[in-house]
């Protein structure tokens, strides 16, 4: 019976993490799909210059990091760590002010910016539950 137990719990634990796995590569894929549309319905490609922020946001978490993302709520590290952790967030605001910046200039529609916030939304929604999930996975 305990074997029986087991096996099960481990199956569920599988399940769990491949549906975890298709819901976080589903919420990538909408939010590159809305940055593809933002560009696309206004027939203006000028918004794609906030997906150049969607690949600097993790090169800190990257090169500095080890590629895990516990560092950043971290409170441990030297000067490479608040670099990393400065250069993160340097990238998200960067990720929002460039739509707002182009929209102030008059090189995009408002929908196109209203189309990019939302796939940041996404996008950082995405990144959240990857960090729970591979701080869940750690215990």
């Amino acid at each position: 019976m305990r074997n029986f137990l087991l096996t099960l719990t481990e199956s569920y634990h599988d399940k769990l993490s491949t549906c975890r796995l298709a819901g976080l590569a589903f919420m990538f894929s909408a939010s590159i799909l809305l940055q593809i549309l933002a560009c696309a319905l206004y027939a203006n490609w000028w918004p794609m210059l906030a997906a150049l922020m969607y690949v600097m946001v993790p090169m800190p978490c990257l090169f500095f990091g080890g590629g895990s993302t516990a560092f950043l709520t971290s409170r441990d590290g030297g000067d490479w760590m608040n670099a990393a952790k400065f250069l993160t967030g340097a990238s998200a605001v960067g990720s929002i002010a460039i739509p707002a910046i182009l929209r102030h200039a008059g090189l995009i529609e408002t929908g196109a910016m209203f189309i990019e916030f939302t796939s940041f939304f996404i996008l950082v929604c995405t990144i959240m539950c990857f960090h729970r999930a591979t701080l869940e996975d750690d215990w």
